[in-house]
């Protein structure tokens, strides 16, 4: 590809091949022969090469079977790959000469940056098979644009969706959209709720995970209509592999009411950077209240182990990374101003997600579900013909 460079040769194994499946390895493509292979845009986020390539080495300590492809300005990637050597040994690195900055707008990303940004060439290594899914710091509009340009939509999927990992009272919840489209009608929010549960599946190990819209209350006469319709059909047309529970409201987030929370994108997102402003609200109310008098130091001291566990229940680099649901590929968006333990929990989630085949589960329920409504059509249509 135009402005891309090869530094380092090494074999990648095939992806296997199917409906919207990536291309066929071919036998000198880069793999590793076992394990997971993550496509990493070094130069995304707020920090660049110094963060992520860090973040990649963390993540690699944890996950030894991973296997890196990253791309980047070499200029700015090489110097800090050196410090890493495990890391090094286990990647291959492509200079890249354009990078996407985090305040292009996604149509000026797209078209200075196709073929030849590290963002797009990171994607495209899932396109082509050469790595498993794909991960990115940068600019999450610019990251979408691209992901469906280059991956395109599963069949009977017209919007993809961002899902992300919520922390909740009972554990951990998954709560999608979070900000990929603006809107959403009934059968959108119906494929949301599909791929949802399938990724909880996927995620936490459930058989058939609960599903819930969400809703300003959970009588079905209140919402919107697009969510009273989708509440309807969910109830008419069980979906397979999960268990409609019914509405739900914004306090139900955190209570972990359901396995997944369905809601459009700009409600969504709305809630997440609620969620996480009024985590640093309660952190910053307890450093305050911990260091006002002396008394309350040694009280600190003598507790540090119970807040120390409160800290890394709310600390949200354990739960960062936002995952492209809808593609023929899987594309993670990891926070923009993620920290390296941040980078390494999305690459984590990542190596998840490709290990467990989560692109495989969503396309085998997409097809059930529509089958199933076609049955049901043709049925229908030969009952009432005379």
């Amino acid at each position: 590809m135009a402005g891309c460079k090869w530094a380092r040769i090494r074999y990648f194994r095939a992806a296997p091949a199917g409906s919207g499946a990536p291309a066929k390895r071919s036998e000198n493509a880069l793999t590793s022969t076992s394990g997971i292979t993550i496509s990493l845009d070094a130069m995304g986020g707020d920090h660049g090469p110094e963060v992520v390539v860090a973040g990649a080495a963390l993540a690699l300590e944890r996950r030894p079977d991973t296997r890196f492809i990253l791309y980047g300005e070499q200029a700015a990637v090489e110097p800090v790959l050196e410090r890493f050597p495990q890391l090094r040994a286990a990647s291959t690195f492509h200079h890249c000469d354009f990078s996407v900055r985090m305040d292009d707008k996604p149509s000026q990303a797209l078209r200075q940056g196709r073929y030849k940004s590290s963002m797009w060439r990171t994607i495209d290594a899932v396109k082509t098979g050469e790595a498993d899914v794909a991960v990115s710091a940068g600019n999450t509009g610019a990251l979408m644009a691209m992901a469906k340009f280059c991956l395109r939509t599963m069949a009977n999927i017209e919007r993809p969706a961002i899902a992300a990992i919520w922390p909740t009272l009972k554990g951990e919840s998954i709560v999608l959209d979070v900000g990929a489209t603006i809107g959403a009608d009934a059968q959108q929010l119906i494929d949301f709720s599909m791929m949802g549960g399938a990724m909880a599946r996927t995620l936490f190990g459930l058989e058939r995970p609960t599903v819930g819209l969400l809703n300003i209350g959970v009588e079905e006469v209140k919402g919107q209509d697009e969510i009273r319709e989708a509440g309807r059909l969910l109830k008419e047309t069980p979906l397979p592999g999960i268990d409609y529970h019914g509405f739900v409201e914004g306090d139900d987030l955190g209570q972990g009411t359901v396995d997944v929370v369905v809601t459009e994108g700009f409600t969504g997102n709305i809630a997440l950077k609620t969620a996480e402003g009024t985590a640093r609200q309660i952190a910053a109310y307890l450093r305050a209240a911990m260091s006002r008098t002396w008394l309350a130091r040694a009280g600190y001291v003598l507790a540090k182990s119970a807040f120390d566990r409160l800290r890394d229940k709310m600390d949200p680099r354990k739960v960062n990374g936002g995952v492209f649901l809808g593609l023929n590929g899987i594309v993670i968006k990891s926070h923009g101003g993620a920290d390296a333990e941040g980078i390494a929990a999305a690459l984590d989630l990542a190596h998840t997600m490709a290990r467990t085949g989560l692109r495989e589960k969503i396309e085998a329920d997409l097809a059930s579900y529509h089958r199933r409504i076609s049955e049901e059509a043709a049925s229908v249509s030969e009952s009432i013909v005379p």
